[in-house]
């Protein structure tokens, strides 16, 4: 009778440390999408974004962030990259605010790591973070579209240049930072079944126009890549016949919807002509005498007469204009060091990607539009200096987690099509033992 008893008063007991830790594990998880949620609402710096983030890295530092010895290649180049960046800064005499932007790329590498080493950990995070970037997406895509066509007072805080940028700074990079959620919302176009097609046709057509409307060459090429390269992918992925006509039948069903949606939106006169304007492959100042495409040269010829590079934003200081390309950025402001920690970085994170890219895990949907988005934010960057874009360094963390996924968990998931609930158990229970 006193066993029975004891277990009796053991039961609630018992009961209120299971909810405890289910409450724990709601908050991280909600904390990290939350996180994710933030890096859509950039339209003043510092955003809250850093200031967030900076807070749960540190908070998750001192309570469980554990870097696995799969993500090393990873941690060992950004700081190689950013060591470059201060080899830049001992180049020049008058500091100013160098010491900053090479603080904000050094969090912005701990962002990377992080976000890595959380998947890593819980698979599971996986549709929170998409999530959030979608939610995130929806609404700067619709504070783009209402403040373009100004659809209530003091809605043009909401453009730039006469272009949409929602809660953005510049549109050049509020079109790229809509490009996952657009593919995303693509994928599951093409695989889901008619239900799922309909829940993603509006929130396609909203992105899918917030890219349009920031009338950025760089971000219409990412948009096209990206989905081409998803049909490719997918294409290649599924082996059976219905399944790749279906692919094909909803892609070209894709492609209409957006078709449409752009067709209604020309035929407005002010997008009709901004799209005229802004649809030629050379601007005025990119083909100029010092333009875009000159600077390129002159910067090239600079580097190799400097292989310490000549300072963080000094090219722009000397020419008048930024690099607008990553790899001169890379050479300029953080040295060859730099430069090869870059190159290096991005080469073993497609080859390592491409690798796992066809295996079928529960992450595959997840690194299949990660990794696509992220090919086409790498060709972006040879015409726009993606350094600091905080979503870059998003989707570098997400690729590189579940690269560590695969390398941490692939014998588990031996078997050709392991379930849904076996890798999330697998992940989720083996990740909370922490180590490497």
């Amino acid at each position: 009778m006193s066993a029975i008893t004891h277990s009796a008063q053991l039961a609630p007991g018992v009961s209120r440390e299971a909810a405890n830790r289910r409450l724990v594990e709601l908050l991280r998880i909600g904390a990290v999408g939350f996180g994710v949620f933030l890096s859509g609402f950039v339209i003043r710096e510092p955003a809250p974004y850093e200031l967030y983030m900076a807070g749960l890295i540190g908070v998750w530092a001192l309570f469980g962030l554990r870097l696995s010895r799969y993500i090393v290649p990873l941690i060992v180049l950004l700081i190689a990259f950013n060591i470059g960046g201060l080899i830049s800064m001992s180049q020049l005499a008058d500091l100013g605010d160098i010491p900053l932007y090479l603080a904000v790329s050094l969090f912005l590498a701990f962002t990377a790591i992080f976000y890595a080493a959380v998947v890593e950990r819980q698979a599971t995070l996986l549709p929170v973070i998409f999530g959030g970037w979608l939610l995130a997406a929806l609404l700067t895509a619709m504070a783009g579209i209402l403040g373009y066509f100004n659809a209530f007072p003091g809605a043009e805080i909401f453009t730039r240049y006469g272009r949409a940028s929602g809660v953005f700074e510049d549109p050049n990079v509020f079109g790229p930072f809509l490009t996952l959620p657009a593919i995303w919302l693509l994928y599951r176009i093409l695989t889901g079944g008619v239900r799922a097609m309909l829940l993603a046709a509006l929130p396609f057509i909203i992105i899918t126009l917030g890219v349009f409307l920031s009338f950025s060459r760089g971000a219409w090429g990412l948009y096209i890549f990206s989905a081409a390269l998803l049909t490719l992918t997918l294409f290649i992925a599924n082996r059976r016949g219905t399944a790749r006509l279906r692919i094909l039948i909803m892609s070209g069903g894709a492609i209409l919807l957006a078709g449409l949606s752009l067709i209604v939106a020309l035929q407005i006169p002010q997008v009709a002509e901004l799209f005229s304007e802004r649809a030629q492959l050379v601007q005025s100042y990119d083909g100029a005498r010092l333009g875009r495409f000159a600077r390129f040269g002159i910067g090239f010829m600079m580097a190799v007469e400097h292989p310490m590079g000549i300072g963080p934003l000094e090219f722009g200081q000397m020419l008048g204009e930024d690099t607008h390309n990553i790899w001169l950025k890379a050479l300029m402001d953080y040295s060859w060091l730099g430069f090869a920690a870059y190159l290096t970085l991005v080469i073993w994170t497609l080859a390592a990607g491409f690798r796992i890219l066809f295996r079928q895990r529960y992450w595959q949907p997840y690194l299949i539009c990660a990794y696509v988005v992220l090919i086409g934010h790498v060709a972006l960057g040879t015409v726009i200096d993606t350094d600091h874009w905080r979503h870059f360094y998003l989707l570098l963390g997400l690729v590189w987690g579940m690269i560590a996924l695969e390398a941490r968990y692939g014998r588990a998931a031996a078997s050709p099509l392991p379930s849904v609930r076996t890798i999330c158990t697998v992940a989720a229970g083996r990740g909370r033992s922490g180590g490497s």
